[in-house]
């Protein structure tokens, strides 16, 4: 009888802790933020708060501000800061970071304001709002918070509340869904003939690519009457459709949404991205023949270096694709710029997107550049036939392009260049004098090429493999030598620098270093796991072939004597403040 009793007692215990745990997991949400509400003025297309199937593919527009119509933009979250509404979007990215974008209006407001903010979650638990800078066309602020793990366990995952530290708690709360960063719309690019969307979680593998036919492109989505134009092009992350007509979208206001229809499934896919007027890079006064572009993230130390030694071999611009920099990028270029460089700067924070980026770059410098380099900061361009120059000249690239060499009939859209991989080289630090002096020993075989490409010449599509692109019927790629050119690829740093990479890898089909998937990549590195663990010997790896044949030509063309010894131009000592020159 006793043995029944206890066993009960036992059974009452457990079935009060599973409901706790239940209650804890899905009904504290409402108990906790019971003080704090949004002042709600949903879309009419909106018919249920709840996150149905329905809702879900609308929640781009769910919970907008009365202050804000419906169709004024992408998806609204208010919050108040301060005493003042404030409207924001949050994506949660991967490494459970939270990017929070302001809307269009409510940055002009905050553009003046030097307070610090912080991120307040629908447990009342709150995460440092770091700024990450300014998402172009139209202008938004956008801050970098990190989901407290406390949360992590408790899905669906609600969006955060944008607030000045220290001031008083909004009054009540009611968040909407967090964005997904595996399903969402994220940019947008309107040339004179059509509109190109990025979009992610559509064409998920490389290599496969759904019809067109399948999808049409939404303007001002959250309108009864939103205008709907068909997609011509589905090609990776890129989608191309056809302009709306300007009578057509008068109606539905100055900034519109746009965003991707699937049409079997009758669903829209969330975005962030508005139709803008046509843009594009900055012509100044003539052309380029020859311009570089690159993805960039916390490359500031790198930078100089690749940007003089470049620039004096027949690179006039450089675009670089600011993957989210919270270094001193921004001085390193400013300062270039004062110096003469024609540098140019693109605020791309969307992670893993290399391909898309370079797609985007494609398009946006067409109209200022006729061909342009696609390479990394860490890979320098380099012939050795340059030995018998006593000083570097514009004409040892643009020789390869020029309009005499190029004839028309040949039809030559794209070089491709093979790589030499360069090792650590016993470093154990970056080499205060630059890679071209701190790393000369190399890998014996070339891996992998890079491409100096027409941009007349790319496929509509834009589809790229990163450094190389698909070109229209006709066009040829021409592959050179390794005799007579070869990048030199800095890939494997002194392990501070190197060990970097293990944060993220940039391309949208190449698996992050940490994950436990497909060991024998050509991407990853020889002899190490999963993690940034340095392996033993690494200062010697990689070590096949010694080779001083650009470190002496940038010693001989760049190198002075001074006061504090042998120096290059771009020679930089670290201090606790970032960099300056000695």
């Amino acid at each position: 009888m006793a043995r029944k009793v206890r066993n009960g007692i036992l059974y009452v215990l457990g079935a009060v802790i599973i409901c706790a745990t239940l209650y804890h997991l899905f009904l504290y949400d409402g108990a906790t933020i019971s003080a704090v509400s949004y002042h709600v003025n949903p879309s009419p297309t909106i018919q249920s708060n709840s996150f149905s199937t329905s809702a879900a593919i609308n929640a781009i527009h769910e919970n907008l501000t009365a202050s804000i119509p419906p169709h004024v933009g992408p998806l609204v979250t208010p919050s108040l800061v301060a005493s003042r509404s404030v409207s924001t979007t949050s994506i949660l990215l991967p490494g459970w970071e939270v990017l929070v974008i302001v809307s269009p209006e409510d940055t002009k407001l905050l553009e003046s304001d030097s307070d610090e903010y912080e991120c307040l979650f629908n447990t009342n638990e709150v995460s440092p709002a770091k700024s990450a800078g300014f998402l172009p066309f139209p202008n938004r602020a956008t801050f970098k918070c990190v989901l407290p793990v406390r949360i992590r366990q408790r899905r669906p995952f609600k969006q955060p509340i944008l607030k000045k530290l220290l001031a008083n708690q909004p009054e009540k709360n009611y968040p909407p869904l967090l964005l997904l960063w595996t399903f969402i719309v994220y940019d947008s690019l309107t040339t004179e003939n059509d509109v190109i969307l990025f979009v992610k979680g559509v064409n998920n593998r490389q290599g496969t690519n759904r019809d067109p036919k399948e999808f049409r492109c939404v303007f001002g989505n959250g309108v009864i009457n939103g205008v709907k134009t068909p997609v011509t092009a589905s090609m990776q992350e890129v989608f191309r459709c056809q302009r709306p007509e300007p009578t057509a979208v008068s109606a539905v206001g100055q900034q519109i949404d746009v965003s991707i229809e699937i049409i079997a499934e009758n669903r829209v896919v969330p975005s962030v991205a508005y139709y803008t007027p046509p843009r594009s890079l900055e012509k100044g006064p003539q052309k380029s023949l020859l311009c570089a572009c690159t993805m960039v993230y916390n490359m500031a130390k790198f930078l100089k270096e690749w940007v003089m030694y470049h620039s004096k071999i027949g690179v006039e611009k450089f675009l670089l694709y600011d993957n989210g920099s919270d270094d001193n990028l921004t001085k390193v270029v400013e300062e270039l710029v004062k110096e003469g460089f024609d540098v140019k700067t693109y605020f791309w924070f969307w992670p893993k997107t290399q391909e898309a980026g370079f797609s985007h770059s494609s398009v946006y410098a067409k109209n200022a550049c006729t061909w342009m380099i696609f390479i990394d900061v860490d890979e320098f361009v380099y012939s050795p036939s340059w030995h018998r120059s006593p000083r570097p000249s514009k004409s040892m690239l643009q020789s390869l392009i020029s309009p005499e060499k190029v004839s028309t009939k040949l039809k030559l859209g794209q070089y491709s260049i093979n790589c030499h991989e360069f090792g650590p080289s016993n470093q154990r630090t970056h080499p205060v004098m630059g890679v071209t002096q701190g790393y000369n020993c190399r890998r014996k075989y070339e891996n992998r090429h890079k491409s100096v490409t027409l941009l007349s010449a790319v496929d509509d599509s834009l589809i790229n493999a990163i450094h190389h692109f698909g070109l229209r019927p006709g066009y040829k790629t021409r592959k050179l030598r390794t005799k007579d050119m070869v990048v030199n690829h800095y890939k494997y740093q002194a392990w501070p620098e190197f060990k970097v990479k293990f944060r993220r890898r940039v391309s949208a089909y190449v698996l992050d270093w940490t994950k436990k998937v497909n060991p024998k990549s050509k991407d990853r590195t020889p002899g190490l796991g999963f993690s940034p663990t340095e392996p033993n010997g690494w200062h010697q790896k990689f070590c096949e072939v010694h080779d001083d044949e650009l470190k002496e030509l940038t010693r001989k063309w760049f190198g002075n004597k001074s006061r504090l010894g042998f120096q290059m131009p771009w020679q930089m000592t670290t201090t606790n403040n970032g960099f300056h020159k000695p």
